[in-house]
């Protein structure tokens, strides 16, 4: 996961500079871009100007360098959720066949034989598993304690990153209000050396001031519809270690009271 995290951060930072080259590109062709709308509305209206021609004219009318700091917020923050749900999907396991095998295992083989179906099942309830049997030796209460002290660990692997990810939500659309807050500066600035108010003078600050916010809100909302999924599977995960858990305990007592042991 480490791999897979450095390898989007690396791909963020390329997009950064891919962001910052289009940006420069586009600036030369913005004002033609606005000229052939203008002078050619029906090609407008008809739907020909390319969805993504569009994304670039706001971007940079928005102002490429705030636009792309923000538009980061959201490659970081895809990132981060990408690598929680790839972790959370891998951490699935099916815990009544575990609980089966665990079972058959241990009237088989004894308690060994258990830690070896849990070493080779992936997954926080196999990991619980592991760690409770291992302290069999010690008696149920230990066991017990044991599976709620490790499931408490393994829970805090599974919210792992989700901080960061709550950051950059909060972050995006308080860089899109930053943004506003500069274009309303610059079109004050405007009406101040002008020496009039009207609409062709702060026209400008206004369209930036909403640009970057719209694209914060954005941002803010794809991340947190990714934040909310993650909790979800988090709670399954959850719900799930505390069921089998339960069952755990159930088997080992009643495997040790097989064997006469308190």
């Amino acid at each position: 996961m480490k791999k897979l995290f450095t390898t989007l951060t690396v791909i963020a930072m390329l997009l950064a500079g891919n962001v910052t080259l289009m940006a420069q590109e586009e600036a030369a062709n913005a004002v033609e871009t606005e000229q052939v709308s203008q002078n050619d509305p029906a090609e407008e209206d008809g739907g020909l100007v390319a969805l993504h021609k569009t994304l670039k004219t706001k971007f940079i009318e928005g102002g490429a360098g705030f636009m792309a700091a923000t538009l980061l917020t959201l490659v970081f923050g895809l990132a981060l959720c990408i690598e929680r749900i790839i972790y959370l999907s891998l951490s699935k396991t099916n815990t009544k066949v575990l609980l089966t095998n665990v079972e058959e295992a241990l009237n088989r083989g004894g308690i060994e034989a258990a830690l070896e179906v849990c070493r080779n099942t992936r997954g926080p309830v196999a990991s619980i598993f592991y760690q409770g049997l291992s302290r069999y030796d010690e008696g149920i209460d230990v066991v017990e304690k044991t599976v709620a002290s490790y499931g408490g660990v393994q829970l805090g692997l599974l919210e792992k990153n989700l901080s960061w990810i709550s950051l950059f939500i909060s972050i995006a659309p308080s860089l899109g209000f930053l943004g506003t807050i500069i274009g309303m500066i610059a079109a004050f600035d405007k009406i101040q050396q002008v020496g009039d108010i009207s609409a062709t003078v702060v026209a400008g600050g206004i369209k930036v001031a909403l640009l970057t916010t719209l694209l914060g809100l954005i941002i803010a909302i794809i991340l947190q519809v990714f934040y909310n999924y993650i909790l979800s599977l988090i709670e399954g995960l959850t719900n799930e270690m505390e069921d089998s858990s339960i069952s755990l305990l159930d088997i080992v007592v009643e495997y040790a009271e097989k064997n006469g042991k308190k």
